[in-house]
């Protein structure tokens, strides 16, 4: 047996390349928002803008209109998923992945046990979803106030967090829709999608014995090596926000290949990925807060240099961010018809022209401001604070 010591060692800048082709940052591709949130395994989405930004960042002639438009169809939807937070998701995965996470979910409820002294969860989960499946889509306050009528005594909270823990709720539209607004509004995913997507769920679910369990976490296992890879272990676990995948990087290991960090971690990538030459051209990129890519890896430090880190946060909140050659280089917004770039080192003359364009590029197809005529948008480089 060889030795995994003899895994070839994979440098930082070939992991930052490899990353880029994957995640589509390393030039804009040809493909539909649709394909494009597949491929990515679904997109962070907080917010209500990030998806969009996410999807303007690599892809040629992207326009929010084609996203919305897939909200509004129902093709895509958002719901929580890994690490109990809000993603943009192709039908299609919001029915595999919410079961693949739905474990931690229904462990997340334990936090707040102290709230649900008395409270049968199997009825609690059956009395949510006939409440949000009876009538139109109803706000969490909505759902915690028919929670209260059978137990009152309840912590009100604890009861909301257990109905969206064990239930897969979906934000409606307009929730979402880029140029519109809404509250709130919840109802399950199978409601939402209809019969025949339901039917879907049902055949899925039918399906999750032992083997097809392990089969539909080692699909989601290369489908992560495919937009994050060269991966390990640990980086699929704090993308997914889950635990115990080892045995199924140990299943599928005769099916990879296997390459070392420059700290001796092992990770794991797909034979035919692309991994291409760490001089490779990176354009930059202005990525939303909370993009996928500065999230989705235990060891950041293949797009975040130790002289950046922890300056795309203050607190609980994320900054829109800027890669220069590929790595976390700066800050962005957009206000009053100025886009600001604060930088967190000098560059050059050169680079600053490539960030101009960018930021032209950006604001040209993603920012509306009814206060500000089209084509007087600039951009300008000093502190995002003021």
């Amino acid at each position: 047996m060889v030795s995994r010591t003899t895994h070839p060692v994979i440098g930082t800048r070939s992991l930052n390349r490899a990353t880029l082709a994957r995640q589509l940052l390393l030039g804009r591709a040809g493909m539909s928002a649709r394909d494009a949130v597949g491929h990515l395994l679904g997109l962070q989405a907080q917010n209500v803008k990030p998806p969009y930004y996410q999807l303007h960042a690599r892809l040629a002639g992207f326009r929010p209109a084609e996203l919305a438009g897939l909200m509004e169809s129902r093709e895509v939807v958002r719901m929580v998923t890994m690490r109990s937070t809000i993603h943009t998701h192709t039908a299609h995965d919001a029915l595999t992945l919410r079961p693949l996470v739905q474990p931690a979910r229904a462990r997340e409820v334990g936090h707040f046990r102290k709230g649900l002294v008395g409270v049968d969860l199997e009825r609690l989960t059956e009395r949510a979803r006939a409440f949000v499946e009876a009538g139109p889509p109803r706000t969490m306050g909505e759902i915690r106030e028919e929670l209260l009528t059978q137990w009152p005594g309840a912590d009100p909270q604890s009861l909301a967090v257990a109905a969206r823990c064990r239930l897969p709720l979906v934000q409606v539209t307009p929730r979402g829709v880029w140029g519109r607004s809404g509250q709130v509004r919840l109802t399950t995913l199978e409601n939402w999608l209809g019969s025949g997507r339901a039917a879907d769920a049902a055949a899925y679910a039918a399906a999750d014995g032992p083997a097809g369990a392990a089969a539909a976490v080692d699909d989601v296992v290369l489908r992560y090596l495919g937009a994050f890879g060269p991966a390990s272990v640990k980086d699929m676990q704090t993308w997914a926000g889950l635990t115990r995948l080892r045995e199924a990087f140990e299943r599928l290991r005769p099916r990879l290949v296997v390459f070392r960090d420059e700290n001796g971690a092992e990770l794991f990538d797909l034979p035919d990925a692309p991994r291409p030459d760490p001089d490779v051209p990176a354009p930059s990129r202005f990525l939303p807060e909370f993009d996928n890519l500065l999230l989705s890896h235990a060891d950041r430090t293949r797009v975040i240099t130790p002289e950046a880190k922890g300056r795309n946060w203050a607190g609980n909140q994320a900054y829109r961010t800027l890669l220069l050659d590929g790595f976390l280089a700066g800050l962005w917004k957009a206000d009053a018809g100025v886009l600001t770039v604060e930088l967190f080192a000098p560059a050059s003359k050169a680079a600053k022209e490539e960030i101009v364009a960018e930021g032209e590029l950006l604001l040209a197809a993603m920012e509306e401001d009814p206060k500000t005529p089209s084509g007087r948008w600039s951009v300008r480089f000093g502190s995002i604070h003021g």
